[in-house]
């Protein structure tokens, strides 16, 4: 037998991932941008109501409340993702609510101040200001870290190998939304599952005038089945003596959305009264903005690489970190009650769909638009139960966290120092924020626990994210450990070409701005 030859053995390294069927310039028929585009709206409103229902009781506020935050959040989500597609990275990533944010706002919500107000709609239109008030502020963190180049900066000590797990963690590292959710109600979450990586995977094959329809549609196929099986258990009286929590989870209409959603609401900036500033909440926020800006930055390096483009030099990641700085002044004035950052489900969907059109995100962002002003139909979607996306989820983050390993590729997986720093980095990416979230469940408090409520806030914030972690040790760790004598294995060399705009002629074909702003705007 005949000895097998170097290329039958080995996958050379590819700057772009193959077999996309469109690529971030390239679009599909109109007809099926529009359903794409429907499909990604749909999977982004499982975090834009998720986030509304936890925070809005918990502030005092009543359904029509939450109906209206969620709204309003749809609404700035879908502003937010056009103009990152047309002025920011360019690359087809939906920008959405941030659970990064959650520490800092329940502690503005447990503030003795609002909780001492009485009156349940004074207190959450109290806290709702306050909130605004600390996004608006701390927006200015993204804003200046990007505007003025900054992050470049930062991310040329960024290597391949630092970023390996950086970006798997980004979809790791929400575990806790996957599988634990659908364990909530396995009766509709397992089928969803299931049926989901039937259609996507194993009969992608099946083709309908030439269009894999059930690879492409998957998501859309499959929630409508499991929706309108989930619906048939409630209407059948099945969940009728279950407890409250697995009725909360299954049941197709304990949201109370579409009958406290208006017909008709546009809405607009500082509807919530004028924002309240306070030195101590802004400086907890900061800290979640600066955990949405690594995690945005990992999950852009993901969306690249699964819309077929070379990775983003660094002055255009920088330009996409200050856009999302104005998405969060904007989420401020408007009062969204979270900030934004990249949303991970919907990066995964661009690998699961193998379609990377930057024309289609904009298209789902017409949808945001569309159904948070028409309130009845918007809050139709929206009461689909959270356990249908967590379903998806399991599919989704673990498609961008594989993203993160196909950076391998580009280093030296033989160096006993790489795989030192890449297992350090994320396992404790992983192990870390877990500590927190144990820890947080069993005190009540975080691990940061002092006198000064802003110091806890920004800590606790920080070591809460998995990106953020892996971040800290997988850079500190490879521009430290022989990092002179290691570029090559780092994959430098390989990076170099895509760290500026002019190194590579493909930048302009994917970054250029619209409009022929770039005349204006010149990329460095």
């Amino acid at each position: 037998m005949a000895e097998p030859k170097p290329e039958e053995i080995s996958h050379p390294p590819m700057d772009q991932l193959q077999g996309l069927e469109y690529c971030i310039d390239s679009n599909p028929s109109w007809g099926e941008a529009i359903a794409l585009g429907f499909q990604h709206y749909i999977l982004a409103l499982g975090t834009a109501v998720m986030i509304p229902s936890f925070l809005v009781p918990l502030m005092g506020g009543t359904d029509d409340d939450k109906v209206r935050v969620v709204q309003t959040l749809l609404f700035v989500e879908g502003i937010n993702t056009l103009l990152q597609t047309l002025f920011g990275t360019r690359l087809p990533t939906v920008i959405g609510g941030s659970y990064a944010f959650m520490v800092p706002i329940i502690s503005i919500i447990h503030d003795t101040t609002l909780l001492s107000i009485e009156d349940n709609h004074m207190r959450f239109l109290y806290t709702m200001r306050a909130v605004q008030g600390a996004l608006i502020v701390a927006s200015s963190i993204q804003i200046i870290l990007g505007y003025s180049q900054m992050w470049a900066i930062c991310t040329r000590f960024f290597s391949p190998l630092g970023m390996i797990p950086v970006i798997a963690v980004v979809g790791f590292g929400l575990f806790d939304k996957g599988f634990p959710v659908v364990g909530r109600c396995v009766e509709i979450g397992i089928p969803m599952l299931i049926l989901f990586i039937a259609f996507s995977q194993y009969l992608k094959n099946f083709h309908t005038k030439q269009l894999p329809i059930l690879e492409r549609f998957a998501l859309i196929i499959s929630i409508t089945v499991i929706w309108a099986y989930a619906h048939l258990l409630t209407a059948s009286g099945a969940y009728k003596h279950r407890p409250e929590l697995t009725q909360l989870n299954c049941r197709t209409d304990k949201a109370n959305l579409i009958s406290s959603a208006p017909w008709i609401k546009i809405p607009y900036p500082l509807q919530w009264g004028a924002p309240t500033f306070d030195a101590g909440h802004a400086f907890g926020m900061m800290a979640a903005v600066v955990v949405s800006l690594i995690e945005s930055t990992g999950s852009y390096k993901a969306a690249a690489r699964l819309a077929s483009a070379t990775p983003p030099p660094a002055h255009i990641l920088s330009r996409g970190i200050g856009w999302q700085g104005i998405g969060i002044l904007l989420d401020g004035l408007f009062g969204t009650l979270t900030g934004s950052t990249v949303s991970v489900e919907n990066v995964g969907l661009l690998g699961s769909t193998r379609v990377g059109s930057r024309r289609v995100i904009q298209i789902s962002a017409g949808f945001m638009i569309f159904f948070s002003v028409l309130g009845k139909f918007g809050a139709l979607f929206a009461s689909i139960p959270f356990t249908i996306f967590a379903a998806v989820y399991c599919v989704l983050f673990g498609i961008v966290a594989s993203v993160g390993l196909s950076f391998m590729q580009f280093t030296n997986m033989n160096s006993v120092r790489n795989l030192f720093i890449i297992g350090v980095a994320m396992f404790l990416g992983l192990s870390v924020p877990e500590y927190y979230r144990e820890y947080t469940a069993k005190a009540l408090h975080g691990p940061a626990h002092t006198r000064a409520v802003w110091f806890n806030d920004f800590l606790n914030t920080i070591f809460f994210s998995s990106p953020t972690v892996a971040l800290i040790v997988a850079v500190l760790l490879d521009n430290t450990l022989d990092y002179k004598d290691s570029a090559r294995d780092r994959g430098m060399p390989w990076w170099a070409n895509f760290r500026t705009f002019k190194g590579d002629s493909r930048s302009e074909e994917f970054y250029s701005l619209p409009f022929n702003l770039n005349r204006f705007f010149p990329p460095s």
